[in-house]
């Protein structure tokens, strides 16, 4: 074999190493993306620079009156109840894994995304004057949920606002709601008519 021949085989050979090589790390880096994937997807781990800038502020879990219930209420069927579920923890995929468990459990989900702030509670149940049942309803799957009324909503649509105290939502069995039974109001709450009244422009 010839001087000319050897540096071509040579070179053939550092060409096939680097080929080796390249192909090497482009494979490690899919299989390493492949794994965050599926974690992101799942919810089982969090990456902060997939979030959108949550900020430290919780100006949903403030302590409002809230209104009663008429009397005789009955819980509201899941599935006539539209629930807009919004990711107030900053926990990646928290929103669309749970908006998934309120589908499987007849709720309407209407919407999954981001909250404009962090909530610190556990989670908020923010309702109008047509949505009270609903969100009593709703919130009898959520341990520890703060109702918020908001007296400029007119439809009955429910938003569940998730905190980083969320983990999980009541177990099915546990929910506590008899079809046939009256919900019930918690102390303090107050006739929605009032609500209304001091939250209008006249009263203000």
């Amino acid at each position: 074999m010839s001087d000319i021949d050897r540096a071509r085989a040579q070179r053939r050979r550092a060409m096939h190493e680097r080929q080796t090589v390249v192909f090497g790390v482009i494979l490690a880096v899919m299989a390493v993306a492949g794994v965050v994937g599926a974690a992101v997807f799942t919810g089982t781990t969090n990456l902060p620079f997939f979030s959108r800038g949550f900020s430290t502020a919780s100006p949903e879990a403030t302590s409002v009156a809230v209104p009663c219930l008429p009397e005789g209420t009955l819980p509201v069927p899941a599935g006539q109840i539209t629930v807009n579920v919004l990711n107030g923890a900053g926990r990646v995929g928290l929103a669309g894994l749970t908006g998934a468990s309120l589908t499987a459990r007849g709720f309407v989900v209407a919407l999954t995304e981001n909250y404009t702030s962090t909530v610190t509670d556990t989670a908020v149940v923010i309702f109008g004057s047509s949505g009270i049942a609903q969100a009593y309803t709703l919130a009898a799957h959520v341990s520890g949920a703060t109702l918020k009324f908001d007296a400029t909503r007119t439809d009955a649509t429910v938003d569940l606002v998730l905190g980083t105290a969320f983990s999980d939502l009541v177990a099915t069995d546990q929910v506590g709601l008899d079809p046939s039974t009256p919900l019930t109001s918690p102390t303090g709450c107050v006739a929605v008519e009032t609500l209304l009244a001091t939250s209008s422009p006249a009263a203000s």
